[in-house]
């Protein structure tokens, strides 16, 4: 479904993403661990073309993003990456709420506006009954008339994956969601994430989270410096007998 293939990714000298190759099949729930500047995070911002790569190539199902040519990337025309653009959804750590506008008024910002530029027409109550769907799905269905500045973390970050679903992406891209949460709000967040894993929903997250990397992914990809170190179901990573993946592991207390 998603195939990011040899991915070099450099910040002037720093080379943060070395020949990293990468596939994501649909349904599955694939996590990013790894330390901090590992690379995750910067993997995932290229797949959702928020960070432009310098080499490699990465598909959409039959759509091309990008490929590399002669040490030359080039980049798909402006409507095929408006068509991958709206496949794909993503969760930031920090919310990314639009703080002068309701909950209800995030969530069908991007249908009737996005949507619209780019051809496809969904009315204002079809784009509400969805809108609210979707908060009822998150437990947030009192919620619609509140701004940002009146929800908790947990709530501002669940606001946050309906607005993504909104969309209706066939792939849901999480950056760290609950890194800017306390505990208690965290489970708030995991526990829709655990649902959409239920429905088979196909994300991508970078998480620290181990418990949930151990009981919801369906694949755990190690990254550190750059690069991956191993990949592969929960019990192949957290019973791991590569000493990296070994020592990261241990020093979670998850």
């Amino acid at each position: 479904m998603l195939k990011a293939t040899n991915i070099v990714k450099n910040f002037g000298e720093l080379g943060v993403l070395k020949d990293i190759s990468l596939t994501v099949n649909q349904g599955e729930v694939v996590a990013l661990i790894g330390p901090s500047g590992s690379g995750k995070s910067t993997l995932l911002r290229c797949m959702n073309q928020l960070e432009r790569i310098d080499s490699g190539e990465i598909w959409l199902d039959e759509l091309c993003m990008c490929s590399s040519e002669s040490g030359h990337v080039r980049y798909a025309r402006d409507e095929t990456l408006r068509q991958i653009t709206m496949r794909m959804g993503m969760v930031f750590q920090g919310f990314n709420l639009f703080p002068h506008m309701t909950v209800l008024q995030n969530l069908m910002d991007a249908p009737l506006h996005v949507k619209r530029a780019h051809g496809v027409k969904m009315s204002r109550p079809k784009v509400q009954e969805l809108a609210l769907q979707l908060l009822d799905k998150v437990g947030l269905s009192d919620k619609p008339q509140q701004y940002p500045g009146q929800l908790s973390g947990g709530q501002a970050q669940r606001v946050a994956i309906a607005r993504a679903l909104c969309m209706q992406p066939e792939i849901l891209c999480f950056d760290e969601p609950t890194s800017a949460l306390d505990p208690e709000l965290t489970q708030e967040v995991l526990a829709v994430m655990r649902e959409l894993a239920k429905e088979r929903m196909t994300m991508v997250v970078v998480t620290h989270e181990m418990g949930f990397a151990r009981d919801v992914a369906d694949r755990v990809v190690f990254m550190e410096d750059g690069q991956i170190v191993e990949q592969g179901s929960p019990e192949q990573i957290f019973h791991s007998e590569n000493p990296r993946t070994r020592r990261f592991i241990g020093n979670r207390d998850d």
